[in-house]
């Protein structure tokens, strides 16, 4: 698996200490069938005629066992991989006429940028709220409290949304994470409460769709359990979000904009 350095700020008790962490990498693959584009997903680089083939047979787009003819070509300066694949006609399954939801993807400008300093964008959230670490570790014991679904069947994923005073808005459990948290904006959207959000929370790791998805909600702050992926880190740097990971045991990495947080005693 494709791995890459990254500073992060790590925060023990009252202390915190600069940290390297290895994160697994998220990068872009557009595969491209008869020179049109079919669908850009995200994926860690590696085995991508693998992965081109899989999906292409999962989605009943080529079902023959022939080989595929493959090419992949790069554009760095986008950080995407290209996989050119070419079918005869008579060979397309009924997959590729059924319309799929084309990612739009494009340089966000910070390609290759592995420190923690701010980096300039007029895009970034300029919330300037302060959050208080213990608090972050506060809300974690509340969302794992109010996890119905995963304390029985152990299947589930959760995303809660905070207020800047630390007031549970809502919390919603999902077998996928980005369902979860997508269930959690749509519910503060619902209650006219998306405005209240400062702080968004989630079970297992976070890709970069997780950050798009608090940056579209104007929430400053995300944090997980889990590792983030380095597509995740790079968007939360450009889109002026504090991302943190390893939310647990009391401690907690900040990857973005750690000037949001503080770790004084209450």
């Amino acid at each position: 698996m494709a791995i890459d350095n990254y500073q992060g700020k790590k925060f023990c008790g009252d202390n915190h200490f600069n940290v390297d962490d290895n994160l697994t990498v998220e990068q872009a693959l557009q595969i491209i069938i008869n020179e049109e584009t079919f669908t850009i997903t995200m994926r860690t680089p590696g085995d991508d005629e693998d992965l081109v083939r899989g999906l292409l047979y999962s989605e009943d787009i080529y079902k023959s066992e022939n080989k595929l003819n493959i090419s992949f070509s790069e554009n760095q300066e986008k950080g995407i991989t290209k996989a050119n694949v070419s079918i005869e006609k008579e060979f397309l399954g009924e997959g590729y006429s059924n319309s799929r939801n084309l990612l739009s993807v494009s340089s966000c400008g910070i390609c290759g940028k592995k420190e923690l300093e701010d980096i300039d964008s007029s895009q970034k959230l300029k919330n300037g709220i302060i959050l208080n670490i213990k608090d972050l570790f506060i809300m974690f014991k509340e969302m794992n409290d109010g996890q119905p679904t995963f304390h029985q069947s152990g299947g589930s994923h959760a995303a809660a949304a905070f207020s800047n005073d630390v007031k549970l808005l809502s919390i919603r459990e999902d077998i996928g994470r980005h369902n979860a948290v997508d269930k959690v904006i749509g519910h503060l959207i619902n209650e006219q409460q998306l405005n209240e959000a400062k702080c968004l929370i989630v079970s297992g790791r976070i890709s970069y769709e997780i950050v798009s998805k608090a940056f579209a909600a104007k929430i400053p702050i995300l944090a997980a359990v889990s590792a983030p992926s380095t597509l995740a880190v790079d968007f939360a740097k450009e889109l002026g979000i504090t991302l943190l990971g390893f939310c647990r045991e009391n401690k907690a990495t900040c990857y973005s904009h750690p000037k949001r947080l503080i770790n004084h005693s209450a």
